[in-house]
């Protein structure tokens, strides 16, 4: 059995890809490991490049786009190790983060998740870790001032501040090592997520079912973020919400999804309308602000019915 099988879900960000793969070898050989990367159906010849630069990678490969939970499942089940490394394929390993991210796991028995310090390319840093979601918390992101208060969290965050491990409430996906009974405790990820919230609801789980989640600043990644939703930017908010709906509807219940469901529309039609409105005071372009409601209202169908 393998120490640790680091999984990779991929979809059409062969580069990235090319760059993330390096650094697990770079920064993983002195360990026991596997390499699977689940492609989604990509189109831009990341198979081939796994094939020509990687021969060891054993590839998953999947006839559709099934999802960033339903991917790390399939791999889940062909894995062989004690620890499963989940890494977004538009991450990067630094020397030390495997190792360090593995002793949290093997010094804490309760601990089935622990993340790691993310890092933006210029070496800025990155949210790693949140508390878990509330309507106070996403009124303040829906509403812009989230970033204005970012600052202020990141001087009480941020590097040089962050220096032992701790328990948190959750953890980025980018890149977050999981004990593989913990995973298979709670029964891996909820497949109705198709991509955002999957790693918080998988979090939110692990203390009822016996286990802790802890975040560890020692173990640094470079995460260049949205290697995959690049590719499908309309796409994007509306899984964003979706899935932030689904994750209240779960675990807050009914009243609460509701709630959040008319935050996100009033607020992002506000939004919308004044951009909007900025736009046909400027240069006249109301056809504009017409197309921007109707996106607007097609985006957001899916969300207001709420998931299944």
């Amino acid at each position: 059995m393998s120490d640790v099988s680091v999984i990779i879900v991929n979809w059409n960000t062969r580069d990235l890809l090319e760059q993330c793969l390096a650094s697990v070898y770079e920064t993983a050989a002195d360990m026991c490991h596997e390499v699977i990367v689940v492609d989604n159906a990509s189109t831009d010849g990341s198979v081939e490049m796994i094939r020509r630069r990687f021969p060891d990678v054993q590839i998953v490969q999947n006839h559709e786009n099934v999802g960033f939970a339903r991917a790390n499942n399939q791999a889940a089940q062909v894995a062989t190790g004690r620890y499963l490394l989940l890494l977004n394929s538009d991450a990067r390993l630094c020397p030390g983060a495997l190792g360090a991210l593995r002793s949290v796991l093997r010094d804490r028995p309760c601990a089935g998740i622990v993340g790691a310090r993310l890092l933006h390319a210029d070496g800025a840093f990155q949210a790693g870790h949140s508390d878990f979601p509330g309507l106070v918390q996403d009124a303040l992101i829906l509403s812009g001032l989230g970033r204005a208060l970012y600052g202020r969290w990141y001087r009480s965050h941020g590097p040089g501040v962050e220096q032992g491990s701790r328990s948190v409430d959750s953890v980025e996906g980018a890149c977050m090592l999981i004990h593989r009974d913990a995973f298979a405790s709670v029964g891996g990820f909820d497949e109705g997520y198709f991509m955002y919230a999957e790693e918080v609801d998988l979090c939110y789980r692990m203390r009822p079912a016996g286990w802790e989640v802890w975040y560890q600043p020692k173990a640094e990644v470079i995460h260049y973020g949205g290697g995959s939703s690049r590719s499908r930017p309309t796409a994007r908010e509306a899984d964003l919400y979706t899935s932030r709906v689904r994750f209240y509807r779960t675990h807050y219940g009914p009243t609460r999804a509701l709630a959040l469901q008319a935050m996100i529309y009033s607020f992002t039609a506000t939004k919308r309308l004044f951009h909007g409105a900025v736009r046909a005071i400027s240069g006249g372009r109301r056809g504009r602000q017409v197309v921007a409601l109707g996106d607007l209202r097609a985006r957001f169908r899916s969300v207001m019915r709420g998931p299944v």
